[in-house]
């Protein structure tokens, strides 16, 4: 089967008016760019693998693994503070992934926090939830918490499959 692009319309416009007229100042928040099909997560590989991604269109490769645990994220700027602007090894690239919202909404409903986790007697999870500090373009820290979404096995999986 032939793999699909999907065209995304990325809407822009200075940080600072979306600091001072739509971003909330502090909580946990989802900040993303979507439509009503579909939303974009971030993601950073290293460079054989992100070349893999772009040419096939669908995540593989020999140095692809479904059991090591990937974290995906919604806000650009974490993603790039994340991986110290694609500067840290093996995470070189940082590839927007455009995934149906419906898709990304099952993942998010199987996203256990530690502490829920640990709550609920699971030993292992296969999407785990974190709310980490966002990030302003100079690195500093907001009062905003930003979600990233761990996944391996069935979780990563299912990420793979919703990528058209």
């Amino acid at each position: 089967m032939a793999a699909r692009k999907v065209m995304f319309n990325f809407k822009t416009e200075p940080y600072k008016t979306q600091v001072q007229h739509h971003w909330p100042p502090s909580g946990r928040h989802i900040l993303a760019q979507y439509d009503d099909e579909t939303i974009v997560v971030y993601q950073a590989f290293c460079p054989e693998i992100a070349d893999y991604a772009v040419s096939n269109q669908r995540f593989g490769g020999p140095k692809y693994s479904f059991t090591r645990m990937s974290w995906i994220k919604t806000n650009f700027l974490w993603m790039m503070y994340r991986c110290g602007w694609a500067s840290k090894r093996g995470q070189e690239r940082v590839l927007a992934i455009c995934i149906p919202r419906a898709n990304f909404d099952t993942i998010l409903s199987q996203a256990y926090t530690a502490g829920a986790q640990r709550e609920a007697g699971k030993m292992d999870v296969s999407v785990r939830l974190q709310w980490d500090p966002d990030h302003a373009p100079n690195g500093g820290k907001e009062d905003r918490r930003a979600i990233q979404l761990g996944l391996r096995g069935e979780g990563y999986i299912f990420l793979a499959s919703c990528v058209p």
